[in-house]
């Protein structure tokens, strides 16, 4: 499942128009500028597919990277940004490399793919990866914006995406209830609640996920609680979750 997640936002990703405008136009400026001797060494039919190929290509490389494997270094990494950042430059750039390596074999043959690999072509490489890297930002903070519906909602019939209460997980699929309805999908639960952003929730159970803003009450059942979301829905609070809950304000702090 996470495999078709990220393959799923790789595409997203890669046909945001802010993306392929990007791409589109690093491309063209390299094609007629022809730097690192291009210029001299291929010609305007060849040199732009060339330019084309080595955007197009590092940059895909560089995002799948990002997302297959540096995301999920990162989320559990307790370096500092700047390391994470420095580190996941230096595993997109040799990717990058290799990439360039295999590319410019059939341009420019054995001897010329070796000359434009060295030196200036390796810089490139690693500026690919601080690009990759600079871009995906760019794009996630314009995607996670605070009017963006969260991405759960788009595995949603049309007529049931309504305001998110609450996720709740039965054997492999998580019902999704919102304002609108209910739906199943096909997801573990914590890949859902990934998708809930911006929508400020809680884990409250093994099973359970809440939205904070539709929480209308709750009280105490044995070890745990109950949460009443409204029109007779009720989501159980594991007795593992009780603090969070209490830290949310929803059940006065213990004393003492």
């Amino acid at each position: 499942m996470r495999v078709s997640l990220a393959m799923r936002e790789l595409r997203q990703h890669l046909a945001a128009p802010f993306v392929m405008a990007t791409q589109a136009g690093v491309a063209l400026v390299l094609g007629l500028s022809g730097p690192f001797g291009t210029l001299d060494v291929l010609s305007a039919p060849l040199r732009f597919p060339y330019w084309a190929g080595v955007v197009f290509g590092t940059y895909t490389i560089g995002a799948a990277l990002t997302l297959a494997l540096i995301d999920r270094m990162d989320h559990h990494s307790a370096l500092p940004r700047p390391w994470r950042v420095l580190r996941g430059g230096v595993l997109i750039g040799v990717a990058v490399a290799l990439f360039l390596a295999l590319w410019n074999l059939p341009f420019f043959g054995w001897q010329g793919m070796t000359a434009q690999v060295g030196g200036g072509g390796l810089l490139g490489a690693f500026v690919v990866a601080w690009v990759v890297l600079g871009l995906r930002a760019l794009y996630l903070k314009e995607d996670k914006a605070p009017n963006a519906p969260p991405p759960l909602l788009q595995r949603l019939p049309l007529e049931k995406r309504g305001a998110l209460i609450a996720l709740s997980a039965t054997d492999h699929y998580v019902e999704v209830i919102t304002t609108r309805g209910r739906d199943l999908v096909l997801m573990r639960l914590a890949d859902a609640m990934a998708e809930t952003a911006p929508t400020a929730g809680l884990q409250v159970h093994r099973s359970h996920w809440v939205a904070l803003d539709r929480v209308r009450g709750a009280q105490r059942r044995g070890d745990g609680a109950l949460l009443d979301m409204g029109e007779g829905l009720e989501i159980p609070v594991s007795r593992r979750h009780m603090a969070a809950i209490r830290a949310a304000g929803m059940l006065p702090a213990r004393s003492g």
